[in-house]
């Protein structure tokens, strides 16, 4: 289990100081170190998705990283994705998803690994916090 920490530790570090670029597997990694999330494949073999109590907060084409055009449909406040989209030339609407809720952001862009991470969370966040008390409570206590 320290071992893992570690290394959870170690690639948080490398994401947020820029010294590498996100692969598909530090997202996995990532994704999967915020509590209470689970990872499906409910569309098809090619749409990973991560939930939270159920909920959708991040969604990627296994494909599009194995053609090394990778993006990530992310969850984000309605005013916060207005701006960012004007703001970033490397996100859009949320490509199959409500354009007022989600958004697109492509890797390697303008937009770098630390504040790709950032808006991981803010996903998650945003997910988690619409969940009932009793379930973000559950959440909360099966990780302890």
């Amino acid at each position: 289990m320290m071992l893992h920490l570690q290394s959870l530790f170690y690639l948080v570090w490398k994401l947020i100081t820029n010294y590498s670029k996100m692969n598909i597997q530090q997202l996995y990694e990532f994704c999967l170190s915020k509590k209470g999330v689970t990872e499906h494949f409910p569309f098809d073999e090619d749409t990973l998705v991560f939930k939270v109590g159920g909920k959708m907060f991040c969604l990627t084409s296994i494909k599009q990283w194995e053609s090394n055009e990778p993006s990530l449909n992310l969850k984000c406040d309605p005013d916060k994705a207005e701006v960012l989209r004007a703001e970033y030339e490397a996100i859009h609407p949320g490509y199959h998803m409500s354009k007022k809720h989600w958004n697109t952001i492509e890797f390697h862009s303008d937009v770098n690994d630390k504040m790709m991470c950032q808006l991981i969370i803010e996903s998650y966040d945003l997910v988690f916090n619409s969940l009932t008390k009793k379930i973000q409570s559950e959440i909360q206590e099966s990780e302890n």
